[in-house]
């Protein structure tokens, strides 16, 4: 199950030869991570809040992806963003994180989720485009009433709801070491600063931590010993949605019964060939495999 609360309409502009082509697809963490687990062979159930016309729009979008959807109409808007990439880079045009849930939509949503997220192997919890989109508190709820009742947490999230996930206990976190530095939990990238933020975080609620370096090795913290996580070294397309594949390959092998250094190769090998292409969440399940193989595991002594 994938908690993607605010899902957005997200439309590229791009320009590959003489005329312009636009591109229109749903958006967002949850919507990226559920992409992935999909195209890993993962059952998929996404939950999701929707409103206006642009969540029409969403909706139906997110239908046309190979996973099943329960959606709850919200009161207020989706969001959305137009992005212009015709010159090579990504230009935003103009966005909108969505409007806030309301009282009523976020009780909707979250008996949707919780029934869902019981009847899954693992639940992934998504952030939202703007952090006051969703409470935090909702997702120290959810973590805590699913890993109570037997369903594996996932989270990929930084700020108020990185330090409520950990309140209500996480079984894997994901997250970026330039979300570390913002949030205050690791001073720097280096080894030492990381692999302390992981142990913290550890002692916080998480059980194994995944932490991603841009282009430099990863630390993960599997079972109390500490890792450097070597990715193989690919051409970059677009940077963006590495971080949301590792984090949705490793629930993916967590759900069908892998142990964590698996799920760690596998999602440092999603997160490494996403970048090859311009579809966030997207990737052949034979290329991850072969590069996972690829993947270094090194003890931290």
């Amino acid at each position: 199950m994938v908690f993607a609360p605010v899902p957005q309409l997200t439309v590229t502009i791009e320009q590959p030869g003489d005329t312009p082509e636009l591109h229109v697809h749903p958006g967002g963490q949850g919507i990226w991570q559920a992409r992935m687990c999909a195209g890993l062979g993962a059952d998929v159930t996404l939950c999701a809040a929707v409103g206006g016309e642009i969540g029409d729009v969403v909706a139906t979008l997110m239908r046309r992806e190979h996973i099943e959807v329960r959606t709850v109409q919200r009161q207020n808007g989706s969001g959305w963003y137009v992005h212009d990439r015709r010159d090579g880079s990504r230009d935003t045009v103009a966005e909108y994180a969505g409007d806030q849930l309301g009282r009523h939509d976020l009780d909707e949503l979250y008996s949707t989720t919780l029934a869902e997220g019981l009847r899954a192997d693992v639940s992934i919890l998504s952030g939202p485009a703007a952090p006051d989109v969703v409470p935090a508190e909702v997702y120290r709820r959810l973590a805590a009433d699913l890993g109570t009742h037997g369903s594996r947490v996932v989270a990929d999230l930084s700020g108020d709801n990185l330090g409520a996930v950990l309140d209500g206990g996480v079984a894997f976190l994901k997250v970026s070491h330039e979300e570390l530095i913002d949030d205050g939990i690791a001073g720097d990238d280096s080894d030492k600063s990381l692999t302390a933020a992981a142990h913290e975080l550890c002692e916080r609620g998480a059980g194994s931590v995944l932490i991603s370096r841009a282009d430099r090795p990863g630390i993960a913290l599997l079972d109390g010993t500490a890792y450097l996580v070597d990715m193989p070294a690919l051409q970059v397309v677009e940077h963006r949605g590495a971080g949301d594949s590792m984090s949705a390959a490793v629930a993916t092998v967590l759900a069908r019964g892998g142990d964590l250094e698996e799920a760690v190769r596998t999602g440092a090998a999603a997160g490494a060939l996403n970048v090859t292409r311009h579809g966030l969440g997207t990737g052949h399940s034979d290329a991850i495999h072969e590069l996972a193989a690829r993947v270094g595991l090194t003890p931290i002594r």
